[in-house]
């Protein structure tokens, strides 16, 4: 006897919350979009029609000019150093640190990741004099380098945690076959750990590039000079340039976060497999 078998009821709830995500992503799009259209009106464009009105005549000569003022190829270059040698420092330290920890069992594991996470939580501005006087002290002031440092520490910390609470959940039967089978710690992090937290660590590395791309307050006080400065930096300035110029500051800040999109776009397929493979596991 073949018995049916209702349809279960989804409910509202999924769909609420489908809207609420929508809603979420339109908000996080509006400043982009207003920026986009901004960016191309004339200034007696914005001034007749209005903020959010689809531009008359588009207009591409302030792109030019803020990219020559500001020496924005350089400013972008510094960016790109900055973010890109900080992913690499923070990733690589915490993979190692996180090891140690969440996989070597070393004594105090709870009381350092406690520290980390204590150190992650105070704010920048407690920690702006005393960077600057370190940093004036080893002659690393307006230096690129400094930032470098100070934010691949600062990301280690928060990268220290979450490796190792990933690493603590490995099964140990796993790793003591390896053991058996005579691998050293150094050939059980190669072949096992790290091919099984790479998708991990290429969110992680994103992640903290993103971060340091977006930074302003240690940057803003370590590099004074204008050929250190970064992208978050000549944003600024224009902001004190073009007071009185709204379409030339929407179209700085159109330039500003286009190469931190453009980068995510480029990533996203490897960025969400990532995100993915991570949660399954």
């Amino acid at each position: 006897m073949i018995t049916k078998v209702g349809k279960r009821k989804k409910g509202v709830a999924p769909y609420l919350v489908l809207v609420g995500l929508i809603v979420m992503a339109l908000l996080w799009l509006f400043p982009m979009y207003m920026a986009f259209i901004n960016a191309f009106k004339t200034p007696q464009d914005f001034l007749q029609n209005g903020v959010l009105s689809i531009p008359q005549h588009w207009d591409l000569s302030k792109f030019g000019k803020f990219w020559s003022e500001v020496n924005f190829t350089k400013k972008l270059m510094n960016s790109i150093q900055i973010s890109v040698l900080v992913s690499i420092i923070a990733v690589t330290l915490s993979f190692l640190t996180a090891y140690a920890i969440g996989i070597g069992r070393v004594k105090g594991r709870l009381w350092i990741l406690g520290f980390f996470m204590v150190a992650f939580t105070i704010p920048q501005e407690a920690l702006i004099y005393p960077l600057y006087s370190v940093a004036k002290s080893l002659n690393l002031y307006d230096n690129i380098w400094s930032i470098i440092i100070i934010f691949g520490v600062m990301s280690t910390g928060f990268g220290t945690y979450l490796l190792s609470s990933v690493m603590s959940t490995f099964p140990d039967e796993l790793l003591e076959a390896a053991r058996v089978d005579g691998a050293s710690p150094w050939r059980i992090l190669r072949s096992i750990v790290l091919p099984l937290l790479r998708p991990t660590l290429f969110v992680l590395a994103t992640m903290f590039f993103i971060f340091t791309w977006n930074e302003f307050l240690i940057p803003l006080v370590m590099l004074p000079s204008n050929d250190n400065q970064t992208v978050t930096l000549a944003m600024a300035v224009t902001t004190g340039q073009y007071t009185s110029d709204p379409t030339a500051r929407a179209a700085a800040a159109l330039i500003g976060f286009l190469p931190s999109v453009i980068f995510f776009l480029i990533f996203q397929r490897t960025l969400m497999r990532g995100i993915t493979l991570g949660a399954v596991k």
